[in-house]
């Protein structure tokens, strides 16, 4: 009995002592969990950071100990949020005032729960993570992946900027690199109410942790004899007297300057017609994706179905394109690719992926290639906007851009005098047309001058008295900077003396393309001293000139182009932190630093704008906007510009532009442009090009940033088409429209800064109960109430348009009232894109001017569509400085009663220097029984404003 006994209180203190054992250390913000019994290479330890109330990070590690590292993206700091910890059963709980997180102490499992116990987001059974080590040049890590559960439902936008013209990401994939037209962001926005924002800097995918292979490593391969192993390739050269090659190909792979030179040998490739054929029998069922990579013409059929249209991009900038198709085991499908080489160097490819993982398929997944641990951060929040503000807490605010960035740029590739760029200029203040700044594009230096920032004297003999010039012609000037550096200049000798300068480049004695070829690198822009030095040389150079913003180009960076990505790593690293492979996507992020830092630092209180090519996560803290790049010259290059800007927009940084009319150009289209110039006849490739303006210009009108750009032809609007041509006066048109909508466009770059906006904006933020607008990509709102529907089909006078459900809506053009919730065809004449407006709207607008600061909005019409109540507050500051930042600016509110059918302007709130203590509103209301159309003539009421609040009665008002 004793013994008994004594076993029994052994059990029990066995027990109180197991149940008094915590599995977690709480820390000042948060949790860190040790897992029971991890197995090797798998999470050890898990780190929950509270960094708000509806944020969490996720860190995880196989190893004892977190390893001591910073984050680049990361900029909020730590705070002091409340938060309970507790164990129940075999988990511990987190819980915030807005979140219920638990994590499994078995394997490491986290889900996220609203506190009305309703999952948000779980990561998959298991952790869903894995670490397999990796070391590069000594630094050892791991490649992660972190698969979370994804319901059917469930849609995903953001990752950046790419070209393959998706949308919503569910059952998608991307691999997240940077390249020239291709922007990287590790962020998405899920329609479940969070985002997620994953913390690596190397080689990336989301959606499939699968690179792309090559077509026999996916299927066994038939040529068009059906012999078993390889393609057939039919080369022939019709300029070259019928030449021809015919021969097997086990892979179409021709993607990089490596595996071009498996393409026949002395074979004139330019003007080429060549063909791959056979057949393709897949070895299990189910979905296949496949990737076309393209210089050139090409189209792709497959099962004889045409499943990729024809497609072109120039022979020095391919591009690729995403496709899937079912397939069954054992079943031999046709395959035929058609491709016409437009280059003497060209490139094509088609890979492929098996069907995709099981633990994989219809969930979210993340891969990175190398880091010390995994990182991530879950941010809840009930609207997109708020999702997003919680990204800007983290990454950084977006700064409020120079009020005359939201005017119209003009550039070209490249004005080559100063007698060039000013004359252009000239030309747009002669013809009324509007514009704020006219852009510098490279190779205004010296030939063999790269880096050297100075102008070459026989072509810009005076740098300071042309950009004073364009000052007097009320114009701003941006430059194009680049890091890269030729070997010859003083600013590559200092860079290389301190150990700043990549060597790969150097080492093979890579040349550009410049000339006869000049050798050199670009800058480490990882190094902190290399930073400050690039901003230095600057500062010496170009500053001096009053320039007044800098094009940050080739920021990927592209050092050489077209290579692998082995070799893309070993020309951009070492880096100063560490191997390129771990930092591989983030050299912009370091590079807008540069600038952003060092001219804040010279010149406090005048607003930084920049532009580049490439971005990361927090590239809004640095007043940066990004382009899209080299993109070609056709409708679908424009059609593709919408969903990339989109998903743009939704990783968090509001500020993206395109090339409008595309950078490269199809010979066709220059050709084109000769015989006019020739003859002065418009030839059907001419009547093409001058549409496709027309209709790049339409849509451009209403990305955050107006602005054109390319290659020969020239992008001027006249060199587009003559005064009176129905091109030149639609163009003219909507850049009179972006201007006259300035106080509406400057309010929400105001927005963007205190309410962390986003201003080109997909359906899906605006109408999140319309489940048919989570898949539209085509249409947008440009703030909350202008609905753009841009036009990308030649030819096309209409379109179809889904007008989503929650609001009526107004015809911008005619005041007619549509009911929401229906697929409608929308008029679109030769000169106009459909443009809506939703009940409750209240836009206001401005004057018709020449640039932003050409004078004071004295009188701004109140444009007020009924049918809900509305509300809009006016934003006003300086314009040009950072004094907003210190509280010196006003807001102006309108509310409109539906009810009552009163306008009210509320008292005005703050103030600054130079502002209109006394102006003008005049009313025009719009409803469904007194439609107007948008216009200066459109009748309403006029009253004085003080600055105190008025009410004003609508119901009658403009009525007869």
């Amino acid at each position: 009995m004793k013994l008994k006994n004594a076993i029994l209180v052994y059990l029990v203190l066995i027990v109180l002592t197991s149940c008094s054992t915590k599995h977690y250390q709480k820390v000042d913000d948060g949790i860190i969990v040790d897992l029971e019994h991890p197995e090797s290479n798998q999470t050890g330890k898990l780190y929950l950071g509270v960094l708000g109330e509806n944020i969490v990070h996720v860190s995880a590690t196989p190893e004892k100990e977190f390893p001591k590292d910073s984050s680049l993206i990361i900029v909020a700091d730590t705070q002091s949020v409340p938060f309970t910890v507790n164990e129940e059963k075999n988990t511990v709980v987190l819980e915030t005032a807005k979140l219920k997180v638990i994590v499994s102490i078995v394997d490491g499992t986290i889900q996220y729960k609203d506190k009305a116990g309703k999952t948000i987001l779980a990561e998959s059974e298991g952790g869903g993570r894995s670490f397999t080590p990796i070391e590069v040049e000594g630094t050892q890590g791991y490649t992660i992946r972190q698969i979370f559960e994804s319901p059917e439902d469930e849609s995903f936008y953001g990752l950046g900027q790419h070209q393959a013209d998706e949308f919503n990401y569910k059952g998608k994939s991307e691999e997240l690199f940077q390249y020239n037209t291709k922007v990287s962001v590790p962020f998405i926005v899920s329609n479940k109410n969070y985002g997620l924002l994953w913390d690596s800097y190397s080689l990336s995918r989301f959606g499939d942790s699968r690179p792309y292979g090559p077509l026999n490593s996916v299927f066994k391969l038939y040529d068009k004899k059906g012999a078993i192993g390889a393609l057939t390739g039919t080369y022939t050269a019709p300029e070259n007297g019928g030449m021809q090659i015919v021969r097997d190909e086990p892979t179409i792979f021709f993607e990089d300057i490596k595996s071009v030179k498996n393409l026949p040998k002395d074979f004139p490739l330019k003007n080429a017609d060549v063909s791959y054929e056979g057949e393709i029998e897949a070895s299990e069922t189910g979905k296949f994706q496949f990737t076309l990579y393209y210089a050139g013409y090409i189209k792709l059929y497959l099962d004889n179905k045409l499943v990729v249209p024809e497609r072109w991009r120039t022979a020095w900038n391919p591009n690729s394109y995403k496709f899937t198709m079912n397939m069954e085991k054992g079943k031999r499908v046709p395959l035929h690719i058609e491709w016409k080489p437009d280059g003497g160097v060209s490139y094509c490819g088609l890979r492929a992926r098996k069907p995709q993982l099981a633990e994989e398929k219809d969930n979210q997944v993340w891969w990175s290639e190398m880091n010390k641990k995994l990182d991530y951060y879950f941010v809840y929040g009930e609207s997109m906007d708020e999702i997003i503000k919680g990204y800007r807490t983290l990454t950084g605010k977006s700064q409020i851009m120079p009020k005359w960035v939201m005017g119209y740029w003009q550039s070209r590739e490249r004005y080559k005098t100063q007698d060039e760029i000013l004359t252009a200029l000239k030309q747009f203040r002669e013809r009324k047309f509007p514009i704020d700044n006219i852009v510098m594009d490279w190779s205004h230096w010296e030939e063999d001058q790269w880096g050297s920032h100075e102008f070459d004297k026989a072509r810009f003999p005076d740098p300071k008295g042309m950009v004073d010039s364009i000052h007097a012609m009320n114009g701003k000037m941006m430059i194009s900077i680049w890091p890269k550096f030729y070997s010859n200049t003083e600013h590559f000798k200092e860079f290389n003396d301190k150990g700043w300068m990549y060597q790969q480049a150097l080492k093979d004695s890579i040349r550009d393309w410049v000339g006869t070829g000049h050798m050199g690198s670009f800058y480490d822009a990882y190094s902190a001293g290399a930073r400050k030095l690039f901003w230095e040389q600057i500062y010496e150079h170009y500053y001096p000139l009053n320039i007044d913003a800098w094009w940050m180009d080739a920021s990927e960076p592209n050092i050489l182009d077209c290579t692998d990505m082995d070799y893309r790593k070993a020309l951009q690293g070492p880096t100063a932190l560490g191997p390129s492979t771990e930092y591989f996507n983030t050299y912009a992020l370091m590079n807008a630093e540069a600038i952003y830092n060092g001219q804040r630092d010279v010149a406090p209180n005048k607003r930084v704008f920049l532009l580049t090519r490439s971005g990361f996560a927090g590239l809004q803290r640095y007043s940066t906007a990004t382009w899209s790049g080299d993109i070609g010259t056709r409708w679908e290059d424009m059609k593709a510009q919408i969903s990339a800007g989109l998903n743009f927009a939704v990783s968090g940084i509001p500020y993206w532009t395109m090339d409008i009319g595309g950078f490269c150009v199809e010979d066709r289209y220059v050709s084109a442009q000769l015989h006019y110039d020739q003859t002065g006849n418009e030839n059907a490739d001419y009547k093409e090009w001058r549409e496709l303006n027309t209709r790049w210009h339409q849509f451009g009108a209403f990305a955050p940033l107006y602005r054109s750009h390319g290659q020969f032809p020239f992008r001027e609007p006249w060199e587009i088409a003559p005064e009176g041509h129905p091109a030149y006066e639609s163009i003219l048109y909507y850049a009179h429209l972006r201007y006259k909508l300035m106080p509406y466009i400057y309010t929400l770059a105001g927005k963007t800064y205190f309410d962390d906006y986003t201003i080109m904006r997909p359906l899906v933020m605006d109408f999140p109960t319309d489940k048919k607008v989570e898949n539209v990509s085509d249409q947008f709102m440009f703030g909350p109430s202008i609905m753009v529907c841009p036009v990308y089909r030649y030819g096309a006078r209409d379109r179809e348009v889904y007008l989503p459900k929650g609001s009526n809506w107004y015809d911008f053009y005619t005041g007619d009232m549509l009911q929401g919730g229906q697929e409608m065809t929308a008029e679109a004449p030769y000169g106009r894109l459909p443009l809506f407006i939703p009940e409750g709207a209240i836009i206001p607008v401005g004057p018709a001017i020449q640039y932003t600061d050409e004078k004071p909005a004295e009188t701004i019409t109140l444009y007020v569509y009924g049918g809900k109540d509305g509300n809009f507050t006016l934003y006003e500051d300086e314009g040009v400085n950072y004094n907003y930042e210190e509280g010196n600016y006003s807001n102006i509110p309108f509310v409109y009663n539906e009810a009552k059918g009163t306008l009210t302007i509320g008292q005005r709130e703050g103030g600054f220097e130079g502002m209109l203590k006394n102006r003008n509103f005049k009313v025009v209301f719009v409803n469904k029984d007194n439609p107007k159309a948008f216009g200066d003539d459109a009748p309403g009421k006029t009253v004085d404003y003080t600055g105190e609040e008025l009410t004003i009665e609508l119901t009658d008002l403009g009525k007869g």
